[in-house]
């Protein structure tokens, strides 16, 4: 008997440091792949907006860490899915039968090495990637600051531009021009406005408290309904300033940029806050636990995928594996939480929903390999 637990405590340990180097290889590869996925956006960052090395290297790293919730399962999965196929394949798992181990002896490791990479999951979402996520939404709003006519883009509804909704059929990020404008104006909730113009541009202005920046428009209109009192309003020039350093605020947090205690705080005074804000900041909360959770149930199908699946087949195999199930996870994951944004389903389900598949794919899988 004592020899036999010997034996199950020698074949964990030696499963549990062999998927740990691998582990650390996935999470840079992984986000080596999103870093390159964002290069787009940084280029966009120094071409248009002019940012130095400085501030290209705080995006990468705030990137790097906001992202760290998705990373951590999708490296853990990886890591057990080589780690397990590879036993499978050089017939270790066989082995380890023969010498009166089973399968669930043998889950164990990778159960461990879930449980423990879900803590890190819950205190990075919770905490360091709202932190980092944060820092990106100021530097980035910042950035937008210097040049405001780079945040417009030809042909598109930009939203959140100043707290005001603007389109241009042609822009001139360079020289800050703008054609065929269409602006809603809506910083003064009482009496929101709408603009038409056929030219625009952007101006700034030093003064001693900082950057000023105000937008001229040419031949247009202002369109303004209060107490249902329609005016209409043409101009040669209008200057409408976007914003002032003395009066100007820190760009207000998204969910993503919410730590634990601001969730709680706001989930907590539901008559106070916007039902579809509501419904973003219950998804955002569930969301990360979730995630925290997956870790454990991608430690069960990796396990189960391992030694049932693809026995002789090299690395490569098993990251294409890794990278089929986890676009299908956030497949579901995505239109489940449409469905709920639009309150089809509830917000449990759609959160929950493919973690009860895959934990389910995976018990069922681990269970084969038992024999």
């Amino acid at each position: 008997m004592q020899l036999s637990i010997l034996r199950s405590r020698l074949a964990q340990k030696y499963i549990f440091f062999e998927m740990l180097p691998t582990f650390i290889l996935g999470a840079f590869l992984f986000m080596f792949i999103i870093i390159m996925f964002q290069s787009f956006r940084l280029t966009e960052y120094v071409i248009v907006h002019g940012a130095s090395i400085n501030t290209i290297g705080k995006i990468l790293v705030y990137l790097s860490i906001s992202f760290l919730p998705v990373i951590l399962p999708m490296s853990l999965l990886f890591s057990v899915l080589l780690t397990y196929g590879r036993l499978s394949g050089d017939s270790e798992i066989v082995a380890f039968k023969a010498l009166g181990l089973n399968i669930y002896h043998l889950t164990f490791p990778a159960i461990l090495l879930g449980v423990i990479i879900a803590f890190l999951s819950a205190q990075t979402s919770f905490f360091l990637a709202p932190w980092g996520n944060r820092k990106m939404e100021i530097l980035v709003h910042k950035l937008g600051q210097t040049k405001p006519g780079a945040s417009i883009k030809e042909g598109v509804f930009s939203e959140g531009f100043f707290d005001m909704v603007i389109y241009a059929n042609e822009v001139d990020s360079k020289q800050n021009l703008l054609k065929k404008i269409f602006i809603f104006d809506e910083r003064n909730a009482a009496s929101p406005m709408t603009i038409i113009a056929e030219e625009g541009k952007i101006f700034q202005e030093s003064s001693f408290t900082g950057q000023k920046a105000f937008l001229r428009l040419y031949n247009g209109s202002i369109h303004r309904t209060q107490n249902e009192i329609y005016t209409k309003v043409d101009f040669e020039t209008s200057d409408n300033y976007l914003y002032d350093p003395v009066e100007q605020t820190e760009k207000s947090k998204t969910p993503l940029s919410y730590n634990l205690n601001d969730l709680n705080k706001d989930l907590d005074n539901k008559s106070k806050i916007e039902p579809n804000f509501y419904k973003k900041l219950e998804i955002e909360y569930h969301r990360r636990i979730s995630l925290a959770i997956t870790c454990i149930v991608f430690a069960l199908l990796g396990v189960g995928l391992g030694t049932t699946t693809n026995r002789r087949s090299g690395k490569s195999s098993g990251f294409v594996l890794s990278i089929a199930v986890v676009v299908l996870f956030w497949v579901i994951y995505a239109t489940m939480e449409s469905l709920a944004k639009s309150n089809t389903v509830p917000v449990l389900l759609a959160v929950w929903l493919g973690n009860l598949i895959f934990i389910t794919l995976g018990g069922y899988k681990v269970y084969q390999a038992r024999k």
